[in-house]
């Protein structure tokens, strides 16, 4: 991984960090949205486990991510349900408008993505 700089909008917190690394399953095929403004994102779910001896009975968690990336668009064009994925990333909140109202997700912004083993075949 290499090093960049980037710019701290608060120079007195310099201790942020905001970075996310997911290695799990693919739950299902990778979707593509064109947003009012053109742009398209893609979006995927990555569901990975929790670590053994976690106190809830809730084995997995099931993250939702987004990318405009041409270039991790591509690389998950071609990804499948079961497939284990590494992505790397950074936690955002987005805000959107609903027929309801204001609604806020929080998603992995994928910044770079790989598929590390194809999903086993029956």
């Amino acid at each position: 991984m290499s090093a960049r700089a980037v710019a701290d909008p608060d120079p007195g917190r310099g201790d942020d960090v905001n970075v996310v690394r997911l290695v799990g399953r693919l739950s299902a095929a990778p979707m593509e949205v064109e947003m009012p403004s053109g742009d398209v994102l893609c979006t995927f779910r990555v569901v990975v486990g929790r670590p053994a001896g976690h106190r809830s009975a809730q084995l997995v968690d099931a993250l939702e991510c987004s990318t405009a990336s041409a270039r991790v668009r591509r690389s998950a064009s071609s990804w499948q349900p079961g497939d284990v994925v590494e992505v790397e990333g950074a936690m955002r909140r987005r805000f959107f408008r609903t027929p309801a109202g204001a609604a806020s997700r929080v998603e992995v912004e994928v910044s770079s993505a790989r598929r590390v083993r194809r999903a086993a075949t029956a």
